[in-house]
């Protein structure tokens, strides 16, 4: 399965599915980072969040504990999810964000999703769960990881892509920003690493507790984990959909992609961080459920999207961060 539409499409016909998707609007667009940058008000870049409400300059402890709402369908993921924001470079120098919006299809109930990205727990791929060879552990209260960098000039790992979106086909998986304009937007995925060394919630990289085994993009199963990493955790992905539509036609022809990250480096530094906040052993419950798809049967509590949409948190940066700017925040 080399490409998500595929994989998806078999997903949905297949008699056996597996892992959990589920979409989370927006929360907030801010310039903090809790992950990499905790305690710094503001981070170095703009960043684009989703989930829970105890979202804040520095998370320690239990984050599903403290948080009170969450912008995600399911009731009890109170974890937070954020990539760079897009943004878009005009001719005269001057940068306008660029707006997600909810990923198609929109399934199980889940319609009314505002902006957000959609979330994969898959604990081998889309089609079979595989769990009677091998064990998914969920990760515990405190863990946090990034994949990515947004330094990198060249590709790291599979797993961080991009598609040129046409109508509603998601077209083919590229590792940098497509070269043309896109009718139907830009689509990005974040796979994480599904293997963890079992101790650290955390290092001083965000990454090293983990280690990829992934080798081809698309969602398949990571190969066996390393005994410096042993404990095979959900193998989690975003996507999010960028609608670049509304700028195409301020895309010289012959002119190269206008379209750039919070961060303004190369494509290859496209990335994400991921904090896990689900309450008690709910996420546990839904990896335990053999051949399920997209809610864990039932294993876990949704909520519909118009009361996801009600969960914010407060600006706590206080900074422009639309319309026609100057420079990107922080440059």
């Amino acid at each position: 399965m080399k490409s998500l539409s595929k994989a998806l499409a078999l997903a949905l016909i297949a008699p056996a599915q597996a892992g959990l998707r589920f979409p989370c609007s927006t929360l907030t667009i801010q310039r903090l980072d809790p992950a990499v940058q905790p305690g710094s008000n503001p981070s170095g870049h703009v960043h684009h969040i989703v989930g829970g409400n105890a979202f804040n300059v520095t998370m320690t402890g239990d984050v599903g504990e403290r948080a009170t709402c969450t912008t995600c369908q399911m009731a009890e993921d109170f974890s937070n999810y954020w990539t760079a924001h897009l943004y878009f470079k005009h001719s005269n120098g001057t940068y306008h964000r660029v707006m997600p919006t909810p990923v198609q299809p929109l399934l199980g109930g889940s319609n009314g999703a505002q902006g957000g990205l959609t979330v994969y727990y898959t604990q081998f791929d889309l089609s079979k769960d595989n769990l009677k060879q091998q064990y998914v552990r969920a990760f515990p209260p405190g863990f946090r990881m990034t994949v990515g960098s947004p330094s990198a000039t060249s590709k790291a790992h599979a797993g961080l892509s991009y598609q040129c979106m046409t109508g509603g086909s998601r077209g083919t998986i590229t590792n940098n920003m497509p070269d043309k304009p896109c009718s139907g937007g830009i689509f990005t995925t974040h796979h994480f690493p599904a293997c963890w060394n079992g101790k650290d919630l955390d290092s001083p990289d965000h990454q090293a507790h983990m280690y990829n085994t992934v080798s081809s993009e698309g969602f398949v199963n990571a190969g066996a984990c390393p005994s410096s990493h042993p404990v095979r955790v959900p193998q989690v992905t975003f996507e999010t959909t960028w609608d670049t539509t509304k700028f195409n036609s301020l895309w010289k022809s012959g002119d190269p992609n206008p379209f750039v990250w919070s961060y303004e480096g190369s494509g290859f530094g496209t990335h994400a961080d991921y904090m896990f906040g689900w309450k008690g052993d709910s996420l546990q419950r839904a990896m335990n459920k053999s051949e399920c798809f997209y809610d864990g049967c039932g294993s876990i509590k949704k909520q519909a999207m118009s009361e996801a949409n009600k969960c914010t948190v407060k600006d706590m940066v206080g900074e422009q961060t639309d319309g026609w700017l100057t420079a990107l925040p922080g440059h």
